[in-house]
């Protein structure tokens, strides 16, 4: 009988390529004995998942593309496959169902689970597909690599523009009431008005955002290098049909 650090050793020289032959006058070990441990011993390997086809549900893709690239990653499990997490402020409950709801129905699993953490809540959803659903991922900062989407991912923006617009602002946008004063008549009175701002730190993002927003038909100007502001009248209104405020 032989030790498994004996067994290792011999299946270990013959992955370096050597012949069972030149293993065995080495090791004095049969060849039958090694070839036996090749078949017992050895992993197999295990068959390639299926790839899967276009996301089934391409107006929940959109509004999920629109998280993950604000508040999205994916990150590589120890033993193959890959997580999708998607952090939403746990202030918010409407969106963090909204966005489980959208990542089932994208994932090739059909399943997700939420992680709660201090201030925000983290829905997750495995798979060995999310880096081809979403080529985006990569390492680092998504600020700091060109992000460009993919041609059928354009093509599901443009069937689907509100969708990705609303998932942008719930990952990285809001609404808020400005309130200023004016001068009427002699007599000072208070205004309050709607708009939405969008921040990311991704020049690329910004234009995806900013041209989707020219498509739909709602005016935008940019206030800085990372912000995006909507303040006149008609396109609020837009937004407040299509997107709203977070809940």
């Amino acid at each position: 009988m032989y030790d498994v650090g004996t067994r290792e050793r011999a299946l270990a020289l013959v992955a370096q390529g050597r012949s069972l032959n030149s293993v065995s006058r080495e090791t004095g070990i049969s060849r039958a004995a090694i070839r036996s441990w090749q078949v017992r011993l050895q992993p197999r390997a295990r068959p390639a998942a299926p790839e899967p086809g276009p996301p089934p549900d391409e107006q929940a893709y959109a509004y999920l593309l629109g998280l993950y690239l604000g508040d999205g990653c994916i990150s590589t499990h120890r033993r193959g496959g890959h997580y999708l997490r998607i952090a939403c402020t746990a202030s918010w409950p409407g969106l963090i169902d909204a966005c489980e709801a959208a990542l089932r129905a994208v994932s090739p699993t059909g399943r997700s689970y939420r992680v709660p953490a201090r201030g925000y809540v983290s829905v997750v959803g495995y798979s060995p597909h999310w880096p081809r659903l979403f080529p985006q991922a990569g390492p680092g900062k998504k600020h700091e690599r060109p992000i460009v989407l993919a041609s059928w991912q354009q093509a599901i923006v443009d069937e689907h523009p509100w969708e990705f617009v609303r998932g942008l602002v719930h990952s990285d946008g809001c609404r808020v009431t400005n309130r200023t004063t004016r001068l009427v008549g002699g007599e000072r009175k208070l205004y309050a008005y709607p708009r939405y701002f969008f921040t990311n730190h991704s020049a690329d993002i910004i234009r995806l955002f900013t041209r989707t927003l020219d498509r739909v038909g709602v005016e935008w100007r940019r206030t800085n290098a990372r912000t995006v502001s909507i303040a006149r009248r008609a396109s609020v209104a837009l937004m407040d049909a299509h997107v709203g405020p977070k809940y």
